[in-house]
Order: structure tokens, then sequence, then C-alpha cells
């Protein structure tokens, strides 16, 4: 993944200047392999003979084995769980394993991902272990780009920010991972290409993409949020396919389009061009700031989706307010 490599340079620089952080905040679009990064950063820090100036693990050591396993006992993985939160009870074993002693290498490392579905209560009890680290600890909390983290959590932790590639390099990466898959399972080409596009260039979610059910049910989502928005379909009908894909693909179609429709009112061209024919007749039709309005709306449904919300609920929520932009004239009836 050559487009964590400008990231790893300047975490490597931070290493060798012995600026290692005791909290790092990795931030970047969802797709983007932040996880990746986390776990190749865990493996450098517990291998026994690590050259930490190219940042290569020796790939040999016991330490290097177990974390290629996955069963380091000193690294640690916390992740939201059915309700999309990160739950008081995981942060507290968290803390447990950060105040206890290293059981093989010389430091422990604790990856939170995502660091942005901490609840209030989860939040606070990180706190604690935030304020008084450990000498041989070290937490790595990822952030998805755009995801709020409460700012007591963000003012104690270093920053680095995992950058996009650009789409030369994500469909290189793209090509690749699917060379390497069996013949009978890859995706088309032209699969490929429309995944990247909805992924933004987001190589892993481009993969997810073209490899899965999400361009079908985007392509279903589409074709029912045209017919809704002409009064030809109704909303629990509409609904349909958003909630199928899941309240996280749904928010995140939801607030592409938003995004396009801002950047068409700016005079910008859309991402999404499947999309542009409604989203430009929406625009021209709208004030700038509708496309803000319905922006917030998508960040108030992310916000209460860690509660545990009903995906059809929130589409139909957001699909209601996507037909307020229609000329009244258009709306359907009732």
């Amino acid at each position: 993944m050559t487009w964590l490599e400008d990231a790893w340079s300047r975490l490597l620089g931070r290493i060798a200047g012995n600026r290692m952080p005791h909290a790092l905040m990795v931030t970047g679009e969802n797709g983007v392999g932040k996880r990746l990064f986390a776990n190749a950063l865990a493996g450098l820090m517990v291998c026994e003979r690590a050259d930490m100036a190219t940042g290569t693990p020796c790939g040999t050591c016991k330490q290097c084995e177990l974390a290629a396993a996955g069963t380091h006992p000193d690294i640690r993985l916390y992740t939201p769980e059915k309700s999309r939160m990160i739950k008081i009870d995981q942060i507290r074993a968290l803390s447990a394993f950060a105040v206890g002693s290293p059981q093989v290498a010389s430091c422990k490392v604790a990856i939170i991902d995502r660091a942005d579905q901490l609840n209030i209560n989860s939040a606070n009890a990180l706190l604690k272990t935030l304020e008084e680290p450990a000498e041989d600890v070290v937490l790595l909390l990822l952030q998805e780009s755009g995801r709020p983290v409460l700012p007591t959590i963000r003012s104690r932790c270093q920053s680095l920010l995992i950058a996009t590639p650009n789409e030369e390099r994500a469909a290189g990466w793209l090509a690749t991972a699917v060379e390497a898959m069996d013949v009978d399972d890859r995706p088309a080409p032209e699969q490929c290409a429309k995944a990247l596009v909805l992924a933004a260039n987001a190589p892993r979610l481009a993969l997810e993409y073209a490899t899965g059910e999400f361009i079908s049910l985007r392509d279903e989502a589409l074709d029912n949020f045209r017919r809704f928005m002409k009064g030809q379909l109704t909303l629990s009908e509409a609904a349909k396919p958003f909630k199928a894909m899941g309240l996280e693909s749904a928010l995140w179609l939801f607030e592409g389009w938003a995004g396009d429709l801002a950047r068409i009112g700016a005079g910008g061209q859309p991402r999404d061009a499947e999309a542009s024919d409604m989203l430009t007749f929406l625009a021209r039709n709208n004030p700038s700031w509708r496309a803000h309005e319905l922006l917030d709306a998508i960040h108030e449904s992310r916000s209460a989706g860690v509660y545990n919300v009903n995906p059809e609920l929130e589409a139909g929520r957001l699909l209601i307010a996507w037909q307020k932009l229609m000329p009244r004239r258009r709306r359907s009836p009732g």
C-alpha cells in the first residue's frame, strides 16, 4: 500500500527522534487501511530485532510470529460491538491491560478501532489511562475522517493523517488485489472502476464494494431514490435497499450525494456521475445551504447510530428530508 508510505515515514521520524507518543490518533477515510497501518506499527514495536530506521520487523522472532498469527498477548484490539459502540466494559479491560506488565514483549500496544465510536461513558473511562500513561504502553486510536472524537480525548493524543491515494494509485492497488483472487471470483473491470468512484478512491473500501453486494444495492437504492423523489414510490418501498445495505453504508451513500449536491451548487462536478441528473435538478431548484442542511441531518443520523437505531427508520427520515428539496408540484401526494 504505497499511499501509506508517507504517514509511515513521518512516524518513523518520530520514533528515531525518541518522540513516539504514548497515544497516537490515526485519522483517515473509511477504507484507506488504518487498521493495517496500526497492526503493522504494533508488530514493529513488539519485534525483538526490528530495524527502526527502515521500519522493518525481523519477521522471524517469536514476537513477530505471534503478531502475524494475531495471538500476541501484548497486542490488544478493541472494536465497536453489535451496538456500534465501544462500551465502557471494553475500556475497563483496556485499562487493566495497560497497567499490567508486558507478558512476552518489551512493550504493550492497544488499538482502539474506532475512537469516534466511543460513547461518553467509555470516553471518560479512557481519559484516566490517557492522563496517566505507563511507560511501556502505546495506545493507537483510529478515527474515520469527519467523525468527531471528544476534545478531551483528542487533546491527549498526537495526530497522524493517512491521506487517501489518488485515482492512479488506488486503481493500481485494486487491480493487484483482484489479480490475486481466484479467476472465478474476480469482479469485472467496470465493476472495479465503479467501486473506486463510489469509494472515493479508498482502496480497501473499493475492494469491498467490488466483491460484495453494495453496488447492486446502491443501484437499486439510486433507482428508488429517483422514483421516490418523483412521487412514484412509497417511503417504505424506497427505504428497502438502504435497510439491506446497513446504516453505515446507507449514510455513506446519502453523504456522498449531499456532498455532490454541494459541489454542483458551487459549480463543480459530482463524484457520482450516475446520480448527477437528479442532483443537478435539485441544485438548480434550491439554495446552496440546503446541501449543508442535509449533511447535518446525516451527521445526526450517524451520531444516533451508535445507540442502535433502526436503519430503515433513519433511511426514511433522510429520504423525507431529501424530498423536501423537490418543487412542491413534483412531490408525491400526502
